[in-house]
């Protein structure tokens, strides 16, 4: 599978290519001279990491180091692994990525997995296996959710992601389509793409002050199968597009962003709600989600295929039930305008307002990066070991933001910013 996806990378747009793993550095990371890169990627992306990589040493990187995962290797493990073996994960090399972070390391993440690698797999493996990485991935995890440092997600398009999007395709034509719909999404199909991603961010933060400004107590979402009142911690923040990390490095943590985003309070979100796209997660698809909220945490859960996947994320700690995130994005960005379900949350999430399950963004906080972790859940904000986006906004959602005093103000209306 993997030598196939290498095999057709020949007629993905190499110009375009090498303006996703420029702005990658440039606008995704903002690179410092001598700063270190742990980099993560597929095998099957390999032909984006090795530009990528160029672009790091050309903008002056120190140390470029890569850790390559890989669909088949993956796969071998949960057909011959021995039992005992899915509640362990790699704890030293996150311990060792945790320590690089430490010393002002940044992150690049190259994602294009299999969106339904392990569909087939045994659920209760697929669960042991996910709590075991999230268990052991906290202590990096947490330097990348506190903002300590700079940080990036980009994709590539794997064939057998492709498949998925495109299933009419012939291979190499999937992949392309693919390709291109990652170029559009990651604004590089344009001549310039730098000063295109700074009039964006520009106008993220337009969108960020002005709900600043206002300061709202909660958020209320109505529509079909949804009626949800998510409270906002006190004294967040929102944020959106180019963010400065703790190191004083601006950097855009996810390629493509069309969301602002902030902290609810975990212990006031109240109502219903159905997801609008399936949700991606470690490789099951799980879709048409359902749950309802009480005092913050999930009282009840259904979804029509992933269920048994679902509840055991639920499972993993006390904040897996309640929120770390809420993202406004209106139905009309390009990434839902393109009318593609990406089946990757990176993707998917940009397409639609979403809420995340488990840990909250410290960053998301007036003067975040002083406060410490008990003053952070004092205000609402969430901790736990997993961090799950999906999506419950359409064109038929309406949001109000609702006052400490009760008053109510238009936030979107039929999913457009009002």
């Amino acid at each position: 599978m993997t030598t196939h996806s290498r095999g057709v990378s020949a007629t993905i747009d190499p110009v375009k290519l090498d303006r996703l793993a420029e702005v990658a550095i440039k606008v995704g990371l903002q690179l410092q001279p001598g700063q270190d890169l742990v980099l993560t990627s597929s095998i099957a992306a390999l032909p984006l990491t090795r530009r990528i990589v160029e672009h790091a040493y050309k903008a002056g990187a120190g140390l470029v180091t890569p850790i390559f995962n890989d669909d088949e290797i993956t796969l071998a493990r949960f057909r011959y692994g021995a039992d005992a073996g899915f509640d362990r994960a790699t704890g030293w090399l996150y311990e060792g990525m945790a320590k690089a972070f430490a010393g002002n390391a940044a992150r690049l993440a190259v994602r294009g997995e299999d969106p339904s690698l392990l569909s087939a797999q045994d659920p209760s493996k697929v669960a042991r296996a996910n709590k075991a990485n999230s268990m052991a991935y906290q202590p990096a995890l947490e330097k990348i959710t506190g903002f300590d440092i700079n940080w990036n997600i980009v994709a590539y398009p794997d064939l057998a992601w492709a498949k998925q999007v495109f299933p009419d395709d012939a291979d190499d034509v999937a992949v392309v389509k693919l390709a291109d719909a990652i170029f559009a999404a990651s604004r590089v199909d344009v001549e310039d793409p730098i000063g295109n991603w700074t009039a964006h961010n520009a106008a993220l933060r337009s969108r960020t002050e002005w709900l600043n400004g206002h300061d709202f107590h909660a958020l209320h979402f109505t529509g079909p199968g949804t009626d949800l009142t998510v409270g906002l911690a006190d004294g967040h923040e929102w944020m959106g597009g180019a963010s400065t990390a703790k190191n004083g490095v601006t950097c855009n943590p996810n390629i493509p962003t069309e969301e602002v985003f902030t902290t609810p309070h975990a212990r006031r979100v109240s109502g219903h709600v159905s997801s609008t796209k399936p949700l991606s997660y470690q490789g099951t698809l799980i879709d048409e989600i359902s749950v309802r909220f009480e005092e913050g945490r999930i009282v009840e859960a259904k979804a029509s295929k992933g269920e048994d996947v679902l509840k055991k994320v639920l499972d993993t700690d006390e904040g897996a039930r309640r929120l770390g995130e809420v993202a406004l994005v209106p139905h009309s960005s390009p990434i839902s305008a393109s009318g593609l379900l990406f089946f990757n949350t990176l993707f998917d999430e940009n397409a639609a307002c979403h809420i995340a399950l488990g840990q909250c963004y410290s960053k998301c906080f007036v003067d975040g990066a002083s406060l410490s972790q008990d003053e952070i859940a004092q205000r609402g904000g969430n901790k736990s070991f997993i961090h799950i986006d999906w999506m419950i906004g359409s064109d038929k959602i309406d949001i109000d933001g609702v006052g400490k005093d009760g008053s109510r103000v238009p936030v979107m209306r039929k999913g457009e910013w009002a």
